[in-house]
């Protein structure tokens, strides 16, 4: 296991909640393995294409991070893990409100925030490096366990 990979610990809370393995095509890749590569991605902003070998195909890890961005699985996934960190009372909902005042930017004034589309099957469909903010969240959610588990 490397450094930030998921622990066993956190496996044994995600396993379940994710999507059943198979299905179209046969055998995936281990979820797991996939996961960490998503996570290594969106820790160190390697480009898809440079993702290490132990994580596997770059591939199959870009089309479940995007398979999975597309039907709501994150969002699942975020809504679950941290309604069990509420219950557990792992999380301080305390809010800080200050006076500063930042500028949006020009382009940041109303644009429609839809979900990507699903990835294309077969063919020459057009990838994007786009992340996923609430992919974000959830990793700094489940970073934010992990260092709670060690103390």
């Amino acid at each position: 296991m490397g450094r930030g990979d998921l622990t066993d610990a956190q496996w044994e809370r995600l396993a379940p909640l994710l999507p059943p393995t198979g299905g179209r095509g046969g055998r995936w890749v281990d979820h797991r393995r996939v996961i960490n590569g998503i996570c290594h991605r969106v820790r160190t902003g390697v480009p898809w294409r440079d993702l290490p070998p132990e994580f596997g195909e770059w591939i199959t890890v870009y089309k479940r991070f995007r398979r999975w961005s597309a039907d709501g699985t994150w969002e699942r996934l975020l809504q679950v893990v941290r309604a069990q960190a509420d219950a557990a009372g792992d999380i301080d909902w305390r809010v800080s409100v200050d006076s500063t005042i930042q500028r949006a930017h020009q382009h940041a004034a109303g644009a429609p925030h839809r979900p990507p589309p699903a990835p294309p099957e077969r063919g020459d469909g057009a990838g994007t490096n786009q992340d996923n903010p609430s992919w974000r969240e959830l990793v700094a959610l489940l970073e934010e366990v992990a260092r709670q588990a060690k103390h």
